[in-house]
């Protein structure tokens, strides 16, 4: 049968290595169209590459307004919206800042409080002028810079899971690295299962989901993290607000969510935002779920999951309701 024909790919794109399994009649055809459609974004999106439209966005700012195609103006009006409700722990002109930290990890040394204070005005998303009827966006302040690490992939495998749709395929999987797009069930029912890494025993993990049609992102302060002296850890994952390396009470945010782009940026601002606060970023967003660790390797799962993920043996996990009027309750899994 046609649904039963599986074809695979692995590419490499944004940085990273990403890996498509598709099943059905058009499905080898769907993923050549898959891989081509990702490398186009990186082509508009990376500001590692010169000739991009973010590129020319950052090298205009305080300047020129650009001229921008469908997709970069698309994913900057996503932006904006996310920057509007995730108040301070999203903000996609973080690019100034991206850059001190990204020196520091080459040399060793974090960046001096002088220098995070110097670039801390120049992230501000209200400065991004678009203007979606001329097609056009610009930067504000000379400085000013875009950085798309926070929703791009996420931004990405939506546009992948639309063409797994387009090209009638009913069940597909997508490691955009990391980032997890789940188009339907496999091809015997089942669910797609994700494995949630333990945030301090790499080879293990602490839980496996089980999802169709929905898209997992982990973000953590293990992922890039590195030595900056022999007794300080620094990561990739910046709180805004300060200018250094997020310190809430998490230590491993994942979501789960129907859409691939609000999973990306919520595993962001979640972690950034803590536990609290970041349950009430949670509940803007309809269907989006979590599964939360804490510094004391304390597991929480919204109640949404609660049918769909499975702790690894002698993991204790609360499950939460995302509503923080609710109490939690706790379950020993065995």
């Amino acid at each position: 049968m046609a649904e039963s024909m599986q074809f695979q790919t692995t590419h490499q794109a944004m940085g990273t290595v990403m890996a498509h399994k598709a099943f059905g009649r058009d499905a080898e055809e769907c993923l050549r169209s898959v891989c081509m459609e990702i490398d186009n974004l990186e082509s508009l999106l990376s500001r590692f590459i010169p000739e991009s439209e973010v590129s020319r966005i950052n090298d205009s700012s305080g300047l020129l307004i650009e001229s921008l195609s469908q997709s970069t103006m698309e994913i900057l009006i996503k932006a904006v919206e996310f920057s509007d409700l995730c108040q301070g722990v999203f903000d996609i002109t973080v690019g100034p800042l991206v850059d001190l930290w990204g020196q520091s990890k080459l040399t060793g040394v974090p960046p001096n409080s002088e220098s995070i204070e110097r670039v801390l005005p120049l992230i501000n998303y209200q400065e991004l002028i678009l203007d979606p009827y001329q097609q056009t966006g610009g930067l504000n302040l000379p400085g000013q810079a875009i950085d798309l690490g926070g929703i791009g992939k996420g931004f990405a495998g939506d546009k992948v899971a639309a063409l797994y749709r387009a090209f009638g395929i009913t069940s597909a999987y997508s490691n955009i690295g990391g980032n997890v797009v789940a188009i339907g069930a496999k091809p015997d029912g089942s669910g797609w299962r994700v494995g949630v890494q333990h945030p301090r025993q790499p080879k293990q993990v602490i839980g496996v989901i089980a999802v169709s049609d929905a898209a997992v992102v982990t973000s953590g302060d293990y992922q890039r993290a590195y030595l900056a002296s022999p007794d300080w850890k620094y990561h990739h994952i910046l709180d805004l607000r300060i200018g250094y390396p997020a310190e809430s009470e998490l230590i491993s945010v994942t979501i789960v969510s129907p859409q691939a782009v609000v999973a990306d940026v919520l595993s962001t601002a979640v972690f950034i935002a803590g536990m609290e606060r970041g349950l009430e970023i949670l509940n803007y967003f309809c269907g989006s779920e979590a599964v939360l660790i804490n510094r004391d390797l304390e597991v929480f799962v919204t109640a949404g999951l609660k049918s769909c993920f499975q702790p690894q043996e002698n993991i204790t996990i609360s499950v939460i309701n995302s509503n923080k009027e609710n109490k939690n309750e706790t379950e020993k899994e065995k």
